[in-house]
């Protein structure tokens, strides 16, 4: 009720408190209604307010921002471990873009450059490492003005119902501009044929028209398995000529992986036993050698070390007053620990 209806009441309220002879009862009642009426429909209106919303929560899509790190992008592109050959492909595409950013300075003719680039290679190979250090090398070129890596695969690109998928590659290309739009297991946009109906191809064609709207802020660089990357690009004229420069990911070598982890335990302040660093070489060169399509490469090696270190405290759990020594050091028996709990790969 509200303060209308009560002024509306107290005529009638008083009438009736007058041929009763309680005009002043009348009058205290008559307060007391419009006191409280008001104050009862506040705190239903509390109540709303408080009441819980249940809301259908949605898995969240496969997009992240990764903000440029400071630092010197081309000393850490030195830095990773193996890569020589992707190193180069990097270094040489760096070169050519100073080189015809120069001869643009001087008003001279310049070739076209695309900036997109297809990375082939197999999971754990750093092509989402290089991919981010690519874009900073963008920055300091003078190519992208963030540089930032905006980070997705399919399902960040494709929604469930017709109509959508636009909007939603949409929005994931606005958070990419000025920086670069990483795309990994990107062929997964086109399925293999007799899928039924599918809504990769609309974010296909979404993408590459903001390509060509925004060919001056946004560089795309997409990643796989390299027969299906072959099989994606060829799918597509569009896609066959905006991406023109293909830089190969090898799977890494049993003495890599034995430095990538290495450099898990320097991160980490962890050192071995000396007859586990033979220990840890011999299992890395036998199980890259009885590896299948999904090893998972540098993500195997910080996998067995994140298990070698879990077992090396189970080991300690019931000791007290460990010496710096006993905390930090990985003996053979914390490395199979390791190497049991990631791999079904027979132990030698």
């Amino acid at each position: 009720m509200k303060w209308n209806d009560t002024m509306e009441i107290k005529p009638i309220v008083d009438k009736t408190l007058k041929s009763c002879g309680c005009l002043s009862i009348g009058l205290l009642l008559l307060l007391v209604i419009i006191l409280i009426i008001p104050m009862d429909d506040e705190e239903k209106e509390e109540e709303k307010e408080q009441k819980p919303v249940v809301e259908q929560v949605e898995k969240k899509d496969s997009v992240v921002v990764n903000e440029p790190l400071q630092g010197d992008p081309y000393k850490e592109l030195d830095e990773l471990i193996g890569l020589k050959a992707v190193k180069e492909e990097v270094r040489s595409l760096a070169n050519f873009v100073k080189l015809q950013k120069q001869r643009e300075a001087k008003g001279l003719k310049t070739a076209k450059v695309s900036y997109h680039l297809v990375f082939y290679g197999s999971p754990g190979t750093g092509k989402t490492t290089v991919a981010r250090i690519v874009g900073r090398i963008y920055k300091d070129l003078g190519v992208l003005k963030k540089g930032h890596t905006v980070e997705t695969d399919r399902s960040g690109l494709v929604a469930k119902y017709m109509g959508q998928t636009a909007l939603k590659t949409d929005t994931v290309v606005q958070q990419a501009l000025d920086g670069v739009l990483f795309i990994d297991e990107a062929y997964a946009l086109v399925p293999e044929a007799g899928s039924g109906q599918d809504y990769g191809q609309e974010a296909i064609s979404t993408l590459l028209k903001r390509m060509e709207d925004y060919r001056d802020r946004l560089v795309v660089i997409i990643a796989g398995y390299k027969d299906e990357m072959q099989r994606f690009i060829d799918s597509n004229p569009g896609l066959q000529s905006r991406f023109n420069r293909y830089i190969d990911f090898p799977d890494y070598t049993g003495a890599e992986l034995t430095d990538i982890f290495k450099m898990y335990m320097k991160k980490n302040q962890y050192t071995l036993a000396p007859d586990a660093e033979a220990y840890l070489k011999e299992r890395l060169d036998y199980v890259v050698a009885h590896k299948d399509r999904n090893f998972g490469n540098a993500r195997f090696a910080r996998n067995v070390f994140e298990k070698s270190i879990q077992q090396q405290a189970n080991r300690l759990a019931n000791r007290s007053d460990l010496s710096d020594k006993e905390l930090t050091e990985l003996t053979i028996e914390d490395l199979k620990g390791g190497f049991s709990s990631r791999n079904n790969i027979r132990q030698k």
